[in-house]
């Protein structure tokens, strides 16, 4: 697996069922999304500016894509939870198999950041994103063309203590026809 073949895999709209553990509110969470994950061309205005923010040739990017999602958390009296944000991948020239992933809008916290991904041997993109107060880790693997799973931990900005642990399992839907 690569950057490239992996975001072709992720490009669709998805279904998605997240169980998350804060640990730091002793809560469980259950959140149920919509998420749609679209192609973007090299040469969208958001694709140039985000890379200018980190100096980086959009050439040099592989697939932009923008990811919206729609959900609903049972925590509480909360609101749905949406929102989208521009991911680009920019591969390791010498390893093809690692690199970095610039994003418009953190997983942990509300800015722009820049993660480091890999790829296991056995496929599984993993992505570690260092923030101002915190660091999140996110592997995702594909069970089947149509079947995704996504564990994720909020950590500590020392990256030593777990705030967030969750697990989404993630479903294509396919038009029929």
């Amino acid at each position: 697996m690569d950057i490239r073949e992996f975001v072709e895999q992720s490009i669709g709209h998805w279904r998605s069922q997240r169980s998350a553990h804060h640990l730091a509110f002793g809560h469980f969470e259950a959140v149920q999304s919509e998420i749609d994950i679209t192609s973007l061309s090299i040469d969208a205005p958001e694709v140039i500016e985000l890379c200018q923010t980190y100096n980086i040739d959009p050439q040099t990017a592989v697939l932009p894509f923008r990811m919206s999602w729609e959900g609903q958390s049972d925590w509480e009296d909360s609101e749905a939870v949406k929102g989208n944000c521009v991911l680009i991948p920019v591969p390791d020239l010498e390893q093809p198999n690692r690199g970095k992933l610039l994003r418009e809008r953190g997983y942990a916290e509300e800015m722009a950041a820049v993660g480091e991904y890999y790829f296991t041997d056995d496929g599984t993109f993993v992505l570690t994103t260092s923030y101002d107060r915190a660091a999140a880790e996110e592997k995702i693997w594909f069970v089947n063309p149509n079947v995704r799973c996504r564990v994720s931990l909020i950590k500590t900005s020392a990256g030593t203590g777990v705030v967030t642990a969750s697990f989404s399992s993630e479903i294509r839907q396919t038009s029929k026809s």
